[in-house]
This record gives structure tokens, sequence and C-alpha cells, in this order.
């Protein structure tokens, strides 16, 4: 297996396959900003087509109106702001990326859904910002919004520490927590991380990447309590080891991953099209419908990043987290080289979330 808790670990490659994870990030979640929360998929086909195939532009009094084509959400706005941060401190400053918040985003919004960068404010940031208005500090400012908030700009941290799966974890769960303190939230959360290490690491996304996952748990680089066995049988004989402090109570976030792969190679098992994965796992915002979703498109399409992200965004529903986690996971597998050419060259702001891609995946190597 290729991911090690070991930061001197080199890996060919994986300058390209972090440059593609964030960028695939990025563009996910762009081609997703004009036909986004669309829950009704016979209006989302009457607005864009039977087939939305590049970047468009949202319709007047949708979300995000008045925003251009290629442009991102808040959530890609959110990651930027953390990329901005990893490359300018050298690696995760938690101090520093809660004032870029203080400064960027509380001091220019006023806790209602439809304001904030991107033109919209999820639920799990209007929580942490009531909470700062009312002077608590941030750790005491986190709330149980169930959605991919967090993940979508902890993604960021996976890369910068997916050659050091013990830093990884502690910074995804550490900064995860700032806005999300529901566990099955966090569990979910970092284990869509450590699936993101592996590949970066060059792993394949197949039935086997949850053993491996398992694997990292057993030698204490993810903290998941555990007494499941290498073999998914029963643990060995004895008294169980106690939970420790810090630990998620059961690692059974690890064991979608693998399953969702399982189903997507197995032709006995198919949805057709792609894009109706979004309806067999849930259009809603919640990370038990995202996930699932996002593991099936990128196991699917592993090696096909254009398929990953249009079936991802075409699902309707919250397509920009779908297609935001499948991009990354597939850019990951296919690197930068992967990704259609369109995809970057539209993007807005492109050129200057490459550059803070370099910056954080050079970090990475030299770690």
């Amino acid at each position: 297996m290729a991911a090690q808790a070991d930061g001197a670990l080199s890996v060919p490659g994986f300058d390209r396959r972090a440059q593609g994870a964030l960028l695939g990030a990025f563009i996910g979640d762009a081609l997703a900003l004009g036909p986004h929360w669309y829950y009704d998929l016979d209006a989302l086909r009457a607005d864009f087509g039977p087939w939305i195939s590049g970047y468009t532009a949202p319709r007047p009094g949708r979300y995000h109106a008045g925003l251009p084509a290629g442009a991102s959400t808040q959530a890609g706005w959110l990651l930027e702001l953390t990329l901005r941060s990893l490359a300018e401190r050298g690696g995760y400053d938690e101090a520093d990326w809660c004032r870029r918040i203080d400064q960027e985003l509380f001091a220019h919004i006023g806790g209602e859904p439809h304001e904030g960068p991107g033109g919209y404010t999820s639920q799990s940031m209007r929580e942490a910002f009531r909470l700062r208005r009312r002077g608590l500090p941030w750790g005491q400012v986190g709330g149980y919004a169930d959605n991919t908030e967090a993940a979508e700009r902890v993604l960021a941290l996976a890369v910068r520490y997916a050659r050091d799966l013990p830093s990884l974890a502690d910074t995804v769960v550490r900064n995860t927590r700032l806005t999300q303190i529901d566990p099955t939230v966090g569990a979910m959360t970092l284990a869509y991380c450590a699936l993101l290490a592996l590949l970066l690491q060059g792993e394949p996304f197949d039935a086997a990447v949850s053993a491996k996952l398992m694997a990292l748990v057993r030698s204490g680089a993810l903290p998941f309590h555990t007494v499941t066995a290498a073999d998914e049988a029963v643990a060995p004989r004895g008294a169980e080891a106690p939970r420790r402090a810090g630990q998620f109570a059961s690692p059974d976030a690890l064991l979608t991953a693998g399953t969702l792969a399982r189903a997507a190679h197995d032709p006995g098992v198919r949805i057709e099209p792609a894009w109706k994965a979004a309806l067999v796992y849930g259009l809603p915002c919640a990370v038990y419908h995202q996930f699932p979703a996002a593991y099936y498109l990128a196991a699917r399409y592993a090696d096909d990043f254009e398929s990953a992200v249009l079936h991802a965004v075409n699902g309707g529903g919250q397509n920009a987290a779908r297609a935001m986690l499948t991009g990354a996971l597939v850019g990951a597998r296919v690197g930068l080289d992967g990704i259609p050419a369109r995809f970057i060259d539209g993007l807005q702001h492109g050129a200057e979330r490459l550059a803070l891609a370099r910056r954080v995946a050079a970090d990475a190597l030299r770690a």
C-alpha cells in the first residue's frame, strides 16, 4: 500500500494529482453554479436542456443569480480561502484561518441565507456567525448542521497532509469542529479526506480501498475505534481496547467507499444513466446523501473526469457539493493532465487557483 504515516514517502506524480484534486473540486462546484439546488428535475431540464455539459449562469431569481458562468458558489470561495491560508502560512494555522473567516466573510454578512460570497451562506457558517456575533470564541461556535460544508474546504487539508496521515486527521478534525460538531459528520468528513489521501498516493479506487483505510486505523494513523480484524471478521479473543479520547466511535464511515466502489464495478448493479445515483442516494445536502453518491460516481468513472463531474451535476439537488466532492476524488486519480482544458480555461480565477494548488502541492512534497 502506498499510503504511509511517514512524510518522507515519495510518490511519482503526486504533485499533478494534488493539483488535479484541487482544480477538480473548484471545477465541480463551478459547473453546478447555474443548475444548483433544482429539486424539480423537470424544471432543471426545462431551464438547461437534457444534458448540462459546461459552465452556465444561474437563471434570474435562482440561487447565485447574477454570477457569471464559471464562477464559484461560497463552497469554492471557502476552499480558496483555505488554500490561501495554507499557502501563505506554509501549513495549517488555525488562528490565521479563523481570522480570515472573521474578516473576509463574517464582517460582510448579517446572518441571512441569501448573502455573502457566492450569493448564499450555508447553515453551518450562519450558525457559527451568529455565535461569533454574540461574543463566543472560535472553538465554541460549532453547530449540528449535517451538510458537507466542512468537507468542501478541508479537502485542501487532505491534499496538504496526504503524505502524513496523522497530521491529516488532526487538522481535518480540528478545522471541521470549528463549524460542525456532530461526530457522525466529523467521522464521514475525515473518512472522505482519508480516501482522497489514498488516491493522491496512487491507490486505485476499488473495493479494496476500505481495507486499506482500516489498516490505517489499526496502525494508529486514523482516530477511529474498531474491534474489527483485518479480514473483517470478529476481533481476536481478549478484552476490547478502551476507546481513547478523540477517537470516533465507529470506523463504518471508512467502509462506505469500498462498498460503493464494489457496486460501481459490479455488472449486476447498474444505475442508468449514472446521474440517477443522485436519486438513489438522495438529492439533499446532508452528508449521508452526498458522500455515497460522490463515491459511486468517482469509482464508476475513476479515470474519466468529465463523465464523473457532469453526471454529478446533472443529478440535480445539491449538485454543487456532489460535483465538488466527486471532482476532487477523480481529479486525484487522473491528475491535472486528465482534466479537459476547457474546464480549466472557463473557470473564474482559474490561473490564480492553479497557482495556489501548485504551492500547496509543493509544500506537501517538501513536508
